[in-house]
């Protein structure tokens, strides 16, 4: 009796609220946030292409960090039934081996969609994929590392999209302005992923997941964001007063100006402040993100 109430587990079909539970929607804000930044970047008129900006947004959001949220959510499944037994896998909701078979479909959906959108958008999936599996799937595993862990979120997070965004309007590789933003706002993004860390730090300790609060401590992590998201903001800003867009760097000062007020009242208790930062200056970040876009929407578009 056991091994057909298994079977039949095995091979139910998971509800489509259960699936889209996996998928995790509200993290796709930040992708597709990203990819809008690099279609304001390209310097391409918008409403000439709304099937390019529809594939793209459902690239960047539902497939391919949906694809990250399902995998992630398999290969901590073991853990999760312990610490949090109602999500999809560990509650029963995706049963079998669903999950992992969602997150392969989504891959090869992911790829196809891309391949739609240019060659440059799709070599950029196949590296966010990459990077999606080898962040939770063992042997790579490097959520266990918080330098690469945080690297590779902050990179398919923000850098990729904004590249998608910008190359699929334009048709390739993007100008080295677009490049250059895309790069230094992933970098930044590496803080705020540190900042995501320190609501489970007792649990990283327990598990040896080296999370950058559990390797330094809250207090020298909480440092080590600050830095890692304001020192790109600078170069940005010096970046766009060289590229002769001054107003653009002044807001972006005025924008990295209020985070640094906020960065205070976090430093001052980083673990209990965290979630409201990442609320506040988060926001200020992602805005500034939008503000350098608009200041090459020129330079991409000639």
């Amino acid at each position: 009796m056991v091994n057909s109430v298994s079977t039949r587990s095995t091979f139910a079909l998971p509800a489509p609220s259960a699936i889209l539970e996996l998928l995790k929607p509200i993290t796709w804000f930040a992708p597709m946030w990203a990819f809008g930044c690099g279609v304001v970047s390209s310097g391409v008129p918008v409403l000439e292409h709304l099937d390019l900006l529809a594939l793209g947004v459902a690239l960047s959001g539902p497939l391919v960090c949906g694809t990250s949220q399902a995998v992630n959510d398999w290969y901590d499944r073991h853990v999760d039934a312990l610490n949090e037994p109602n999500r999809p896998i560990p509650s029963g909701r995706i049963p079998g081996r669903w999950g992992l078979a969602i997150g392969i479909i989504w891959s090869g959906v992911s790829l196809i969609v891309a391949a739609l959108l240019g060659q440059a958008v799709f070599w950029a999936a196949v590296f966010g994929l990459i990077a999606a599996w080898a962040y939770s799937a063992p042997p790579v595993r490097l959520k266990r590392n918080g330098w690469w862990g945080n690297a590779a979120v902050g990179l398919c997070y923000e850098g990729l999209p904004w590249f998608t965004g910008a190359a699929a309007l334009q048709g390739g590789v993007p100008s080295t302005p677009i490049l250059l933003l895309a790069l230094l706002y992933s970098i930044g993004a590496h803080g705020i992923m540190t900042l995501n860390d320190f609501k489970s730090v007792e649990g990283d300790l327990k598990m040896g997941i080296g999370s950058l609060p559990a390797k330094l401590g809250v207090e020298r992590a909480a440092l080590l964001a600050c830095a890692v998201m304001a020192v790109p903001q600078i170069i940005v800003i010096a970046l766009l007063n060289s590229w002769d867009r001054p107003y653009h760097a002044l807001g972006v000062v005025a924008l990295l100006i209020a985070q640094g007020f906020l960065m205070r009242r976090l430093l001052k208790d980083p673990k209990g402040q965290a979630a409201f930062y990442n609320a506040t200056g988060t926001t200020l970040y992602v805005l500034g993100m939008l503000v350098s876009a608009f200041a090459v929407r020129s330079i991409a578009g000639g």
